[in-house]
C-alpha cells in the first residue's frame, strides 16, 4: 500500500506497510561502485539521494533521486509482476538494481525511456534472505511520470498524465477507472431540481461528493489523482505536497491483516528536483526533516547515510512571566 505523486518540481510518496526494514536516507556518491549482476558496472555516476535499506554495504533504494533531479519510486504490485530469467540481446538487470542503474546514467525522462526500452528485468533475489519483491516503478522529474511494469506478457512504459501511482491493478485499469469520476469538481454543484423543491444544502464541499475514502489502491489512486489536479501549487510548494499525500497516509489501526498485523505509513517523502533536498516524515514524527544532497561532499566513493527523525519533535513557545500573566 503505497502512493507516488508529482508536480510543481516535486516528486514524493507515502511508504505503507506493516513492517519496517530500519529505512534511511542514504546518499550514494558519484564514485561508489555500482556493480550489477550481469557484468554491468559504473565506477562513474550521477549522486543519488533516496529512502533505503542498507544491506551487505548495498543500498536497496524505495526511492531516490539523482543529482540532476530525475527520481523513481517502487511500489508494491504483489499480483501482477512478473521478472525473467536473463535474455540475449537485452540490459539484464535485476529488480533490485532497477533504481541506481537508471538514476546514476540518466539526466532526463527522455534518456531513462532509452534505456529502459532497453532492458530486461531478472528475477535474481539480493540474497538468501531477499526474495525479489513484486514491485512496479514511477520515473518523475518533477512535471511529468512515467510508470514502468513488468508483468507476463514484458516490460511496459506507459505515459501517466494523472502524475499518480498507487499499487495493484495495472496502470492501463486504473487510468480507465478515473474516468468514471469526471464529473467530480472542487467547485460547488449547480443549484438542483430538489433544492427548487425547498431542499437546503447542509454543507460546503459537496462537488467532491462521492470521492472514495477507502484505502485500497484504486481508491487511493482517484483520491490522490483528483486532489492534485484540483490542488492550488506554488512551485516547489512541499507543505501543499504534503497536505496531498497526507489525504492517502494510513493511521494505525486502520488497515488490518489477516494476520493481525496493522498496516501504517512509516514515511512519507518530498524530492524537491531543483534543489536536491530530500524531505520527509515519519508515522512518529508529524514534523518535517531534511536531507540536502549538496550539503554532501559529492565525490567520494562511500554511502552517506542519516537516521530518521522518528522521535516526537515539538515546537514549544516559552512565555515570559509577564507574557503568562496576560493571557
Amino acid at each position: 500500500m503505497c502512493t507516488a505523486i508529482t508536480t510543481s518540481g516535486l516528486f514524493g510518496r507515502t511508504l505503507d506497510l506493516e513492517y519496517s526494514f530500519n529505512e534511511k536516507v542514504v546518499i550514494t556518491k558519484r564514485s561508489f561502485p555500482l556493480d550489477f549482476r550481469y557484468g554491468v558496472s559504473l565506477s562513474a555516476h550521477f549522486a543519488i539521494i533516496g529512502m533505503a535499506t542498507v544491506e551487505g554495504g548495498y543500498p536497496l533504494y524505495y526511492d531516490a533521486m539523482n543529482e540532476k533531479g530525475l527520481c523513481m519510486a517502487a511500489l508494491n504490485f504483489p499480483v501482477s509482476a512478473r521478472y525473467f530469467a536473463a535474455a540475449e540481446g537485452k540490459i539484464n538487470i535485476a529488480s533490485f538494481e532497477f533504481i541506481p542503474f537508471i538514476l546514476g546514467q540518466c539526466e532526463s525522462m527522455r534518456e531513462a525511456w532509452e534505456l529502459i526500452s532497453k532492458i530486461n528485468l531478472c528475477n535474481d533475489s539480493f540474497s538468501e534472505s531477499l526474495p525479489p519483491s513484486p514491485l512496479h516503478w514511477a520515473l518523475a522529474d518533477g512535471e511529468n511520470m512515467l510508470v514502468i511494469e513488468s508483468t507476463a506478457d514484458g516490460l511496459h512504459i506507459y505515459k501517466d498524465a494523472p502524475c499518480v501511482l498507487t499499487n495493484e491493478p495495472p496502470l492501463p485499469y486504473q487510468l480507465a477507472r478515473l474516468s468514471e469520476y469526471a464529473y467530480l469538481s472542487a467547485t460547488e454543484p449547480p443549484q438542483s431540481y430538489f433544492e427548487r423543491l425547498g431542499a437546503v444544502r447542509q454543507s460546503r464541499g459537496l462537488g467532491l461528493f462521492g470521492l472514495p475514502g477507502d484505502f485500497s489502491s484504486p481508491s487511493r489512486f482517484v483520491r490522490a489523482a483528483i486532489l492534485l489536479e484540483n490542488s492550488d501549487f506554488r512551485e516547489r510548494d512541499f507543505n501543499q505536497f504534503f497536505r496531498v499525500l497526507s489525504s492517502v497516509e494510513v493511521p494505525i489501526g486502520c488497515v488490518r491483516l489477516e494476520g493481525g498485523e496493522r498496516v501504517i505509513t512509516h514515511y512519507t517523502s518530498c524530492m524537491d528536483t531543483k534543489s536536491g533536498i530530500y524531505y520527509y516524515k515519519t508515522h512518529e514524527n508529524s514534523r518535517i526533516s531534511a536531507v540536502d544532497i549538496n550539503a554532501e561532499n559529492l565525490t567520494g566513493a562511500s554511502l552517506a547515510t542519516f537516521s530518521l527523525n522518528a522521535s516526537p519533535d515539538i515546537f514549544t513557545h516559552n512565555f515570559s512571566l509577564a507574557d503568562r500573566a496576560k493571557m
